[in-house]
């Protein structure tokens, strides 16, 4: 199992999740133009320094009814026009996979400087168009046939699964958005920030927090949200004597895989296996194994995925946080918390700061980024080295996870 050691993150970028483009007069194309430039200024890299262009985005023919979004850097920022530039498509992890796609570029030593963005606009259509949408990545005409919104009735499936093998208490589920929310309200870029919450917000109160599909509740879903994202991503090759500056964070170890599309058929592959899903623990083993760390207590802190709380729920005991199932212990004992053992989501994650699919995971890994190298603010992790991320798209059809940190020389 190979490590990753010479990929460094020398610049990143979020957008003010919070903002409709639609609504101030603009369009994806802004929202590009926004992310390039901001993006290399924090990296003090011009554009003739990049040499390719990687980015994600899920669904932007269907929002915008723009495709060839590989191109938009070039077309609103001409110092980057005939760079060869690409756009990755895995539903909610295609920024990670437009990561991966740039390191394996700089480590195959093709490029030494590579801009990596997420974008995805999603304000920009009726309320009930963008969940209709957004269930293109699950198995059209073979699931959810049934469901009004197509990812609340999966991920409440999910919590029925997990119900059905270990036991559930939703108000773990509750807990876990709370404290995604309250994380949130530290995070000047979050989509939820100023939202106003009681405790019946976080309860089985079907006025206050009415239910969506299935078990699942209002405050248990991510928004629909327009964002981006960026980060440069550079080889030691890129820095003058070959030495990163003190404090560069570097991606120290990866992990991706993939299953099939039903989330029926990974239930029934996984009914004698001890985790619901095999390839996500083994997409976070790999990555903490690729850093050289032994397991997860010895990470800072992780943002995941939680486009729901269930998502987070699994994230938990996939990465090792407890034992299969036992997700609930790390929420009771206060594991999860900014200040416990092991931080999940000190953004705020998805549910408090927000998902635009197709940024979510370059946006990740700017917060690990700015965690290992001090620059977090108020959602700042004392003493962070070592970040990890976990990127879903789908049912967990496809995982990605990154470890980002500085190295115990800097």
């Amino acid at each position: 199992m190979s490590s990753s050691s010479g990929v460094w993150v020398v610049g990143s970028y979020q957008t003010d999740f919070a903002r409709n483009y639609k609504r101030e007069g603009l369009d994806v194309g802004d929202l590009v133009g926004e992310v390039v430039e901001a993006t290399l200024s924090d990296a003090g890299v011009g554009p003739e320094q990049v040499e390719a262009i990687h980015l994600g985005n899920a669904f932007g023919q269907l929002f915008n009814g723009q495709g060839q979004l590989g191109a938009m850097p070039a077309t609103v920022e001409p110092g980057l026009w005939g760079l060869p530039a690409s756009r990755h498509e895995a539903a909610c992890a295609s920024g990670s996979i437009a990561v991966l796609s740039a390191m394996a570029d700089i480590e195959a030593g093709r490029y030494d400087c590579i801009l990596v963005l997420g974008i995805e606009q999603e304000k920009n259509v009726p309320g009930v168009e963008a969940p209709r949408y957004l269930g293109a990545a699950a198995w059209i005409g073979h699931e959810g046939e049934e469901a009004t919104f197509m990812w609340p009735f999966m991920f409440s499936e999910l919590a029925d699964e997990y119900d059905r093998r270990y036991g559930l208490d939703d108000r773990h589920l509750h807990a876990i958005a709370e404290l995604n929310m309250r994380n949130a309200k530290d995070n000047p870029l979050a989509q939820t920030r100023e939202w106003k919450f009681t405790d019946a917000n976080f309860s089985d109160d079907d006025i206050e927090n009415p239910i969506v599909e299935g078990r699942l509740r209002r405050t248990d879903c991510s928004q629909i949200t327009d964002g981006g994202a960026g980060v440069v991503l550079v080889s030691e090759r890129f820095f003058a004597d070959g030495k990163p500056p003190a404090g560069t964070a570097r991606i120290k170890g990866w992990g991706h895989g993939a299953a099939g599309l039903s989330l029926r058929q990974k239930f029934e592959r996984s009914q004698e296996e001890p985790y619901v899903f095999p390839h996500v623990r083994d997409v976070a083993t790999k990555a903490m194994g690729r850093a050289g760390i032994a397991d997860v207590h010895e990470l800072d802190g992780i943002e995941v995925h939680d486009c729901f709380s269930m998502s987070e729920y699994v994230a938990v005991d996939h990465f090792g946080i407890t034992d299969p199932g036992e997700s609930w212990k790390a929420v009771e004992n206060g594991d999860l918390e900014r200040t416990g053992q092991t931080p999940v989501n000190p953004s705020g994650g998805l549910i408090g700061v927000g998902h635009p699919v197709g940024t979510t995971g370059v946006r990740m890994v700017h917060d690990a980024r700015r965690q290992v190298t001090g620059r977090a603010g108020e959602c700042q992790v004392e003493g962070a080295r070592n970040f990890a991320t976990m990127n879903i798209g789908g049912s967990l059809t496809t995982a990605v996870s990154f470890v980002v940190g500085v190295d115990d020389t800097q």
